[in-house]
């Protein structure tokens, strides 16, 4: 069975430009989205909450990487049909979907996913971001991309004037506990990757997991932070 947790804050900003949605079909199918609007380019809010409702709303019930991509990029046009010359709206987008044994996700822009097992950390998502692009060439580690000048600046967006890219992955969910975090950059800015596999094996529950984040969180940020938003998963591989 799949257990979950969200929540959604505006941090120090006057709007809260960041979505969470989730869509369950029966007790092991699930798919679940985070995503941050460009708050630069107006009309973030709205851009993040349709893309959201439009993925969820098309979701067929399963976990495929072809059908996320489909998703993703069917959000892509619903954002870009709202765009005016005055409001060119614009939205990352993190998705997870779950079905009996397997996990895909899928993303554009910089809010991340990360996938737990047994409390350790297996994989995270790469940001679609300047600052990842200076990792990449090895002018930067992993970790300076939380405090660097470039952070901010997203390469892939719902909503960009060029053709999507949407990347995707998948997990096999072999035995042992499966844990997953999606969540915006005003959340992974502030809390640590080995943090966050810490709360994650002292935590009873995903909301647990969540409320021992966001007390780093709420210890850290400055009084002006950004939306952040976050959701956690846990769900059981079967033997």
């Amino acid at each position: 069975m799949i257990q979950i947790a969200t929540y959604s804050d505006i941090g120090g900003r006057l709007r809260n430009e960041d979505t969470v949605r989730c869509v369950q079909r029966g007790r092991d199918r699930l798919c679940l989205i985070v995503a941050d609007g460009l708050g630069g380019h107006g009309g973030g809010e709205r851009a993040s909450s349709e893309a959201a409702d439009t993925i969820c709303g098309l979701w067929r019930g399963g976990a495929d990487r072809a059908e996320l991509t489909e998703l993703i990029q069917a959000a892509d046009r619903r954002v870009r049909s709202l765009q005016t010359p005055m409001c060119a709206m614009k939205t990352t987008a993190v998705v997870l979907a779950l079905e009996p044994g397997r996990a895909v996700w899928a993303h554009a822009g910089d809010s991340r996913l990360y996938h737990f097992q047994d409390g350790t950390l297996d994989f995270q998502t790469r940001d679609h971001s300047a600052a990842q692009i200076g990792v990449m060439l090895g002018q930067i580690e992993r970790d300076q991309i939380r405090h660097h000048p470039d952070r901010n600046r997203v390469l892939r967006a719902l909503g960009q004037d060029t053709e999507l890219m949407v990347e995707t992955a998948q997990r096999d969910l072999s035995p042992g506990r499966h844990a997953f975090l999606l969540c915006s950059d005003g959340f992974w800015e502030y809390v640590l990757e080995d943090e966050m596999a810490a709360d994650l094996r002292a935590a009873a529950d995903p909301e647990d997991w969540l409320a021992r984040m966001r007390q780093r969180l709420a210890e850290r940020v400055p009084a002006d932070n950004d939306n952040n938003t976050a959701a956690a998963v846990w769900v059981d591989g079967q033997a």
